[in-house]
């Protein structure tokens, strides 16, 4: 007797060991970017415990500075995968399945070369920084390249997201950021479009 085919909506995405190593990689950098959240709400509840007790706390400002700055570049790819990034629709919805493909592959296209433009010049600016030696200008003197990698690391891993999305449509797929909020939808979860 035959296995029960999957629902389209429980059916494993395509691709294997690949796809699972992507989905991992952009589920580990949301993780990271949740966890500095995490720790910058931490950072600041200890901050004002420590300003009524007349803890020195200047460097937390810092620190808060960068959890920001990474969680914001971190959780980029996995946002964009889930379809959490704003998208206006108004025209795809209304196309063709011909049509709307061809936009979505000349959106994803334009995306691609723009986050690639992001990418190198974040790599850059963190190479320069650590070639220069240059240091955080805030109570601590750090190195401010390792700051400065979450910009990077974020960057690549975004700009690996939307050469994902740009290859899957091109290939046929639908995009993994449709598929995922019309999953979300099917099953009542409205809380994204808020």
């Amino acid at each position: 007797m035959d296995a029960p085919a999957l629902s389209p909506a429980r059916q494993a995405p395509a691709g294997g060991a690949w796809r699972a190593a992507l989905d991992g990689l952009f589920g580990l950098a949301g993780w990271l970017g949740a966890a500095c959240i995490a720790l910058m709400c931490l950072l600041m509840v200890g901050q004002s415990v420590g300003r009524q007790f007349g803890w020195p706390t200047g460097a937390v400002n810092d620190l808060v500075a960068w959890l920001c700055a990474a969680a914001a570049f971190l959780t980029m790819a996995h946002a964009f995968k889930h379809g959490d990034f704003v998208r206006v629709t108004l025209l795809l919805e209304r196309c063709a399945p011909a049509a709307r493909r061809r936009y979505e592959l000349g959106c994803l296209a334009l995306a691609v070369a723009a986050v690639a433009y992001l990418a190198f010049w974040a790599c850059r600016f963190t190479w320069q920084s650590w070639q220069f030696h240059e240091v955080a200008q805030g109570v601590w003197a750090v190195p401010i390249w390792i700051p400065q990698l979450s910009f990077a690391a974020g960057s690549l891993l975004f700009l690996l997201a939307v050469a994902d999305e740009f290859v899957i449509v091109l290939r046929g797929g639908e995009p993994t950021f449709v598929r995922l909020v019309r999953e979300r939808h099917a099953q009542g979860d409205f809380s994204s479009d808020v």
